[in-house]
């Protein structure tokens, strides 16, 4: 069972801060220790997944995305129960969210800055109607110091329309200054969760440090979103039915005898290469 440290949040607040700049965070709302054990297990993960093909794909130079099985992450219960997320989840996607993601991100030492780019293309409930209709929860594996790469996003970006743009995703290049404008770097430390609306602008940046930066990645949708088609998750039967209810009535996920492999299917064109930071 986790522990949550203890917090005050006004979720009303955060609700209407997340829909204001399409970024909000909770410091500390867990222990660094558990941070820690997380930090394992992406890095197993990783590093069982490069050796197989389709185990990872690429996100730049240096830079890797690997979705896991729930049961792979020692936390995924503790994170998925977390009232923050809970909270965050219902009162911004509606009490029938759908859990559909969870993978990591992990650059290491040579990966280049990323495009500015969101992570998939808008739909018209968020261009037109300016709704927010899916969510990325991130937490860091690592303490983030300036030459990790830290994550840069523009605030406010996540209503942009979007639909001029190479794959309705990456904003052409000569449009770059206003997201360099807004752009904001991120030092979240051992613990610390944040959630984006996954349309907000962003991108990774040049990572120096010898120490890679593993960070976890939880996706949660509207009802209706349809990214769960984007991703295979799976779970055991004796895995499932030892969830809480909670877990159970929001998990979309497939209820296996046995496990297999995952072959990545959420691979981001345009992001195989590195791009220039100006």
């Amino acid at each position: 069972m986790t522990t949550h440290p203890s917090f005050n949040y006004d979720i009303a607040s955060q609700a209407a801060q997340l829909v204001e700049d399409g970024i909000i965070g909770l410091k500390g709302a867990f222990s660094p220790e558990w941070a820690d054990d997380m930090r394992e297990d992406m890095m197993t993960a990783f590093w069982a997944a490069i050796q197989r093909p389709g185990g990872a794909v690429g996100r730049g130079p240096r830079r890797w995305y690997v979705e896991i099985h729930p049961q792979a992450f020692r936390g995924f219960v503790g994170l998925i129960t977390h009232p923050w997320v809970v909270d965050v989840c219902a009162h911004v996607l509606g009490p029938d969210y759908q859990i559909v993601e969870i993978g990591f991100d992990v650059p290491f030492q040579g990966a280049k800055y990323q495009p500015w780019h969101r992570d998939f293309p808008s739909p018209a409930d968020t261009y037109r109607d300016l709704k927010i209709t899916s969510l990325a929860f991130n937490l860091t594996g690592v303490d983030v110091t300036e030459d990790m790469g830290p994550f840069e996003i523009a605030p406010g970006t996540q209503y942009d329309d979007g639909r001029e743009w190479k794959h309705e995703m990456f904003p052409d290049k000569p449009f770059w200054g206003r997201f360099q404008e807004r752009a904001t770097r991120k030092y979240p430390q051992r613990g610390d969760i944040s959630c984006r609306s996954a349309l907000t602008v962003h991108r990774g940046t040049e990572h120096q440090s010898p120490i890679a930066r593993p960070v976890m990645v939880l996706g949660v949708d509207a009802p209706g979103a349809g990214h769960a088609d984007l991703h295979d998750m799976m779970v055991t039967h004796d895995w499932y039915e030892a969830l809480p209810d909670i877990a159970k009535r929001h998990l979309v996920c497939r209820v296996v005898d046995e496990l297999v492999p995952i072959s990545q299917k959420h691979d981001i064109e345009g992001l195989v290469m590195g791009a220039d930071p100006t």
